[in-house]
């Protein structure tokens, strides 16, 4: 367990927000950064890696019932593979790490440690699908990958090595495909809103910016409250290009040969990162129930004189919870006062907290205290599986209720580059304007200020209007585009 001296977050979450977020991974004992020499790795320590199992097991599930099968392909990738899809070489390239030797033997040819799993997996579907009937095809892998990017790391948000999964899928028409792309979206939105209490929005990529070779990426923004967007999950419609490239190709009921019309999701750990930087405080860690290791924390509070009735009636407590499906923890260490335990729980993020004395024994209750808050409630010790299963509604509710009220305001429009700087620079968040679809528009934005267009909504729920020009060139406007600072 933890000295005094580790105890408390000394950083500030509104004033130094990169260094509380690196405290709180560390002293919530989510994770450790890797060896010397190796920056941008990190080891993931248990109460971290079962957040991800979490997120894993409601993801899974979600994929199975839409007929989603598991796989494992192999981590190496051998680089005529990789080159038989240009667009992925090209846009991959600088993050590629390369194996060029086995043993003390060079390759006759570099593999690639895989960036993304598009040119491994894509040969394998051209082998299992031959006609109509094995379509639609649907697999996933859980896996991770490496992409050796340049810039500054931070763990879960952006390390070298991820924890992911991919799914992809190959369909008969591209409607197919795009209601499979927005299946999984969907999913991914249902994931952060119902598991992780974080709100989203939903569209897709500007075309510069979309999955190399793909027809379309739609993806899920999360806002944090430092008024950075987390590009949250991602869905690509891939069309046929990947289906040519690798002739994943069908029968169809004519006999005609035709191109399989393929997409790819994935959702990285970088979920961890939105739920420590969402909810957590200056206390430390803050997690929902539906996702804490750690559900409930129960904490006897006694004299010598009456240790033992106290003990004796948080354990039932503890028992009964247990039996209910609760994940409890009974803090009963003897080295250890109140005051030390409250901090310690706070700081790894139970969401609920309750504390036993010889009065709630004498009155046949308990006291709980939400995390978020520390609000205090006294109950009835009867039905206390119940009774916390409603507190867990509220914690939830809190959570969400903070992260969608700091949605909504930070949603700001503007109709030139000055206005979208300026709201940029002095509030953060998004900041909604008319864009003329060019590349070249986002430059202005992107130079000053590090933002750029993180979505665009889908064409049926912001449309602009036929008078509207872009804010940036004034030319006529074609979309509406989400601007904004991102991890």
């Amino acid at each position: 367990m933890s000295s005094e001296q580790d105890l408390g977050i000394t950083e500030s979450k509104q004033h130094n927000t990169g260094e509380w977020y690196a405290e709180v991974v560390k002293k919530a004992g989510l994770a450790n950064y890797g060896p010397d020499g190796m920056s941008g790795f990190i080891v993931t320590r248990p109460r971290g890696y079962a957040l991800w199992e979490a997120i894993q097991g409601e993801l899974d599930a979600a994929f199975k019932s839409t007929g989603v099968q598991n796989a494992y392909f192999p981590l190496f990738i051998p680089e005529s593979y990789l080159e038989r899809e240009k667009d992925i070489v090209e846009g991959f390239d600088p993050e590629v790490a390369w194996v060029t030797h086995g043993g003390h033997d060079e390759l006759d040819e570099r593999l690639a440690v895989r960036p993304t799993s598009e040119s491994i997996i894509a040969p394998y579907m051209a082998q299992w699908v031959r006609s109509h009937r094995d379509l639609p095809l649907r697999v996933n892998q859980w896996c991770s990958v490496v992409r050796w990017e340049a810039t500054e790391t931070k763990p879960f948000f952006r390390t070298k090595e991820f924890l992911w999964q991919e799914g992809h899928t190959a369909h008969e028409t591209h409607d197919e495909a795009w209601d499979e792309t927005m299946t999984r979206l969907d999913q991914y939105a249902e994931l952060y809103e119902d598991l992780l209490a974080i709100p989203v929005l939903k569209g897709q990529k500007p075309d510069h910016d979309k999955f190399p070779g793909a027809h379309k990426t739609t993806t899920v923004e999360a806002l944090m409250p430092d008024g950075k967007s987390v590009q949250a999950g991602t869905s690509h419609h891939l069309g046929t290009s990947f289906a040519e490239a690798f002739d994943i190709t069908f029968s169809d009921e004519d006999e005609e040969t035709q191109p399989a019309h393929t997409t790819s999701w994935g959702l990285s750990w970088r979920a961890l990162g939105a739920l420590i930087m969402t909810h957590s405080d200056d206390q430390g860690l803050v997690l929902p129930p539906t996702i804490a290791p750690e559900q409930v924390v129960v904490v006897p509070i006694w004299q010598e004189d009456t240790k033992d009735d106290v003990l004796d009636y948080a354990d039932d407590v503890a028992d009964d919870l247990a039996d209910s499906g609760v994940r409890v923890e009974l803090d009963d260490r003897d080295e250890r006062n109140p005051g030390f335990k409250f901090n310690e729980w706070e700081l790894k993020g139970v969401p609920v907290r309750i504390e036993i004395g010889p009065h709630e024994v004498e009155d046949d209750e308990v006291t709980i205290i939400h995390r978020p808050d520390g609000e205090s409630t006294t109950a009835d010790r009867d039905d206390i599986g119940d009774t916390i299963q409603e507190h867990f509604d509220e914690v939830y509710a809190k959570l969400y209720a903070t992260a969608e009220e700091n949605l909504e305001d930070s949603v700001r429009e503007a109709d030139s580059r000055e206005e979208i700087l300026g709201t940029l620079g002095q509030h953060g968040g998004y900041v909604k304007a008319p864009w003329c679809g060019d590349e070249e528009c986002e430059e202005p934005i992107k130079e000053p200020l590090a933002a750029e267009i993180v979505m665009c909504p889908f064409d049926d729920e912001e449309t602009v209007g036929d008078e509207e020009t872009c804010a940036i060139c004034g030319d006529d406007a074609t979309q509406t585009a989400y601007f904004a600072k991102n991890y």
